[in-house]
């Protein structure tokens, strides 16, 4: 036998033993390194402490003025983060049932829901109910429901042309309303909607203030 038929062996060996080792004690069989199973549970449960002391808000969550906000549909983990906004009200924009763990957020921290139902359809399809509208902008105006949310389920279209009608109200120039229209609406910025607001008369809306002062809840 060559020398190096005898390293070839005596490799082979030191692997048969090895194995054989494995068998007889069944602790060698264990992995020093955890499985990947393991070290995603550890991540994860790692993930949900840190973010058990966060406050999350909603997707295209904003400050439209001082006591009015709006965003897309709040979930659970955003409910710690409405809770810091102190908020009186919620207008609802979507024709569905409110879910019952956002009613018993509601509940329990004392909130109205406004609903105006407005479907939404996507263009040539568009139908802006105008008078759904100029309920819901009453109620968003009543300094009495402020602090106050607004929503839809983006919090792109139906919450964006509120917004904008309320800044019709306020005497923002049309370039200004279109272009914050379209920072939350992006490429999914609908022509019909544009058109809307750019066609809604204010003049119904007696004595509207310019801006809110209710920062606050009032007690």
């Amino acid at each position: 036998m060559k020398f190096d038929d005898k390293v070839v062996q005596v490799e082979k060996d030191d692997v048969n033993v090895t194995e054989q080792q494995k068998q007889e004690n069944p602790i060698m069989k264990l992995s020093l390194t955890p499985s990947i199973d393991a070290q995603k549970q550890e991540n994860e449960g790692a993930l949900d402490d840190l973010n058990e002391g966060l406050f999350i808000p909603p997707l295209n969550f904003a400050m439209v003025d001082n006591g009015i906000f709006r965003s897309g549909f709040p979930d659970s983990p955003n409910f710690s983060f409405l809770q810091t906004l102190g908020l009186r009200s919620i207008i609802y924009l979507c024709p569905e049932p409110y879910p019952e763990a956002n009613m018993e957020f509601l509940k329990a921290n004392g909130i109205r829901l406004f609903q105006f139902g407005i479907e939404g359809c996507k263009e040539p399809f568009v139908n802006i109910p105008e008078e759904t509208i100029r309920e819901a902008l009453r109620v968003a105006i009543d300094a009495r429901n402020h602090p106050l949310l607004i929503h839809c389920k983006r919090g792109k279209h139906r919450t964006g042309c509120l917004v904008g009608c309320l800044r019709k109200l306020q005497r923002w120039c049309l370039t200004a309303m279109f272009d914050e229209y379209q920072r939350y609406a992006a490429a999914k910025a609908r022509v019909s909607d544009l058109r809307f607001l750019e066609l809604f008369d204010v003049s119904t809306f007696k004595h509207a203030p310019l801006s809110f002062s209710v920062s606050k809840r009032q007690l």
